[in-house]
């Protein structure tokens, strides 16, 4: 699997944060905890992909009351740095790391023990086989699936340039490039999603969660990380996507890009 720097992950994070934010109330999520619970008073979370423990950061408080998660990550730096418990007024959650590469150890996670698997930023990631052998882990524990922050393929430029058509679609190409566990789904993923969980018999709720992108420094980031992937992606569109840096970055502190995302909270 193709690691992200901690410095992408926390720059990203705050965006994160507030995209969520709106699509918390569609998707109820503490009436999700009390129905997963049942009579067990710890909720038990499985994060796949859990990176610097932004998904548990934010997904502890929502959820509420006692909560076990176990945090998988092919990272055993980043495993290293969670803490072992987190907690605050009407919530605490311990936390269990497991080191495993999900591209290569799916099998060996352990849904059986869950009630709520999740993930973050992931299935963007991922090929269509490696999607459908984790549904299948989901439909045969039986547990609830939240999948936050999947990228859908919407990208917005205000004001718009020249140039952004081509970029966003060599950016777009880019993203279904094999980051480890097949060909990627880019933003194929969430309908794919949310089709395969619908046909398991999954009452699917979806809710947008799209970054809202005014700070020059992500921005900044947002345009480099995009030229560099347009010409890994056509080298030949050198010269094209150079003007087109040039002329976001000249904009940067004028400029807001919409990056479309969706969270996908499903239950059995």
């Amino acid at each position: 699997m193709t690691g992200f720097s901690t410095d992408w992950l926390a720059l990203r994070e705050p965006f994160d944060r507030t995209a969520r934010s709106a699509s918390a109330a569609l998707l109820d999520l503490q009436a999700a905890a009390v129905r997963l619970r049942g009579d067990d008073p710890v909720l038990h979370v499985i994060d796949l992909g859990c990176g610097t423990g932004a998904n548990l950061r934010e997904l502890a408080p929502r959820l509420g009351g006692a909560q076990q998660w176990l945090m998988v990550d092919d990272d055993p730096c980043l495993l290293a740095a969670l803490p072992e418990s987190i907690e605050a007024p009407g919530w605490h959650a311990n936390v269990r790391p497991i080191h495993l590469d999900l591209a290569l150890a799916l099998d060996a996670v352990p849904f059986e023990e869950a009630r709520l698997v999740t993930a973050s930023a992931l299935l963007d990631l991922v090929s269509a086989s490696w999607l459908d052998a984790l549904l299948d882990h989901v439909r045969a524990a039986n547990v609830a699936a939240l999948f936050a922050l999947n990228v859908d393929g919407r990208a917005a430029w205000e004001p718009g340039l020249a140039g952004d058509a081509e970029v966003h679609e060599l950016f777009a190409a880019h993203q279904r490039r094999d980051k480890g566990f097949g060909p990627a789904l880019g933003g194929e993923a969430a309908a794919l999603a949310v089709a395969r969980l619908d046909a398991m018999g999954y009452r699917v709720t979806q809710a947008q969660s799209d970054w809202c992108i005014e700070e020059p420094g992500m921005l900044r980031a947002m345009i480099e990380g995009m030229a560099d992937a347009a010409l890994e992606q056509d080298p030949s569109a050198q010269e094209r996507v150079g003007a087109w840096k040039a002329r976001r970055l000249a904009l940067v502190d004028r400029t807001c890009l919409r990056i479309g995302h969706l969270d996908i909270l499903a239950l059995p």
